[in-house]
């Protein structure tokens, strides 16, 4: 007898799941990348991603209200397409992406937590890796709550970066800001695009949330538009209290936006960036073992990890399974070019997501939520164009 997951979760839990995601610990380096190729026009960057982003966020919307199952893209594919290998395709793709960014931001956590606290790298990334997937398997309600505390000293740390930066004297290029790059700028749109990638892991939730129909649609717009203002404002004032070329090599942006405003240590941000960390593992373990455990509903492969424990209520294999391999993959894998590369993978999801809301439009107009049908079309050409916008400098 397979157990099924239980509908726990409300718009709060929700949406502060998806703010965390999306902000994640990404955002401690990602500004930097973003800045170093389009300097002070890196706002722009993230307002060309949010573009990107809104109109795929709305088809993720509609679908998750119509479809609400575990391995959310997956299952999209599958319903939307009748194209059983490429639902499994879309599902792999999400798995090994969230483990792979799951494994990045724990390698970067530790990283700040050992410049903190005299522990060996390796003892860090396993202590952490086992707790979190703990935490993962106790409960999901328990697993968000946890994850919600960390979003909220997240934002609190973010608020202050913005203050300071706002309050800094500004930099040459701010006040005589030179012709957009835009070459430039249309690079750092893919770094930006990772930092808005979030609705695509909510939506693996939806076997969990109490009237999906509605709190799920509501849950990812709102995460979505608060995240994009918190990002365009970090943006804005990194580059505008600190010059291009210094935030360009640095490996903390954000901590050099405090002490270039403020003059003083920043090593609270570095416990933030931990507490960040800790909040984007957790969050990559819960939902790639969402996908893991929906896929195993349409796979026979793949059924061993369709069980969910009677008393947890948590997909039990499909977590232990996600957290053993980040925490091997944190202590063996380089991962210098993971928001690019995912952001790539991504896309092409995206894209493909987008086409199984046009078919499942046309077998199936009604539903509890439902966007004008020139979305999901704009959706995925903005997914191809900026997938061939990124490919331009490779070619």
């Amino acid at each position: 007898m397979v157990e099924e997951l239980k509908r726990r979760l409300g718009l709060g839990l929700l949406t502060a799941y998806g703010i965390g995601i999306m902000v994640g610990a990404g955002i401690y380096v990602l500004v930097g990348a973003a800045a170093g190729q389009a300097g002070v026009w890196a706002p722009v960057s993230f307002l060309l991603a949010a573009i990107v982003a809104i109109p795929t966020a709305l088809s993720f919307s509609e679908l998750s209200a119509r479809i609400p199952e575990a391995a959310g893209d997956s299952s999209y594919v599958e319903i939307g397409l009748q194209k059983h290998w490429l639902a499994l395709v879309v599902g792999a793709i999400n798995v090994i992406a969230g483990t792979v960014a799951a494994a990045a931001v724990l390698r970067g956590g530790v990283g700040y937590l050992t410049a903190i606290t005299p522990i060996p790298f390796e003892v860090g990334v396993i202590g952490l890796g086992v707790i979190l997937t703990a935490i993962a398997i106790i409960g999901v309600v328990e697993s968000l709550s946890f994850a919600a505390l960390m979003t909220l000293i997240e934002v609190i740390g973010l608020m202050l970066v913005i203050w300071a930066g706002f309050g800094a004297e500004p930099v040459a290029d701010w006040t005589h800001p030179p012709a957009p790059y835009w070459s430039g700028i249309f690079a750092a749109s893919i770094f930006a695009f990772f930092a808005f990638i979030g609705f695509d892991d909510l939506v693996n939730m939806a076997e969990e949330a109490k009237n999906p129909g509605f709190t799920m649609p509501a849950s990812i717009l709102i995460a979505l538009g608060l995240t994009a203002v918190l990002y365009a404002l970090v943006s804005m004032a990194a580059v505008r209290a600190v010059p291009q070329e210094a935030l360009a090599v640095s490996e903390r942006p954000l901590a050099l936006v405090w002490e270039t405003a403020r003059g003083g240590s920043a090593t609270f941000l570095s416990a933030i960036a931990v507490a960040a960390a800790l909040n984007g593992v957790l969050a990559q373990i819960v939902m790639a073992a969402r996908v893991l455990y929906g896929l195993g509903r349409r796979s026979p492969s793949l059924a061993l990890f369709h069980h969910s424990h009677p008393r947890f209520g948590t997909p039990v294999r499909a977590s232990l399974m996600i957290g053993g391999v980040v925490i091997v993959s944190a202590l063996t894998m380089p991962v210098a070019a993971l928001a690019e590369i995912t952001s790539m993978a991504l896309l092409i999801v995206f894209a493909i997501v987008n086409a199984a809301l046009i078919g499942l439009k046309r077998k199936q107009p009604e539903a509890p939520f439902r966007v004008w049908t020139i979305v999901p079309w704009f959706g995925l050409f903005a997914c191809v164009a900026a997938f061939i916008a990124a490919m331009g400098p490779m070619l």
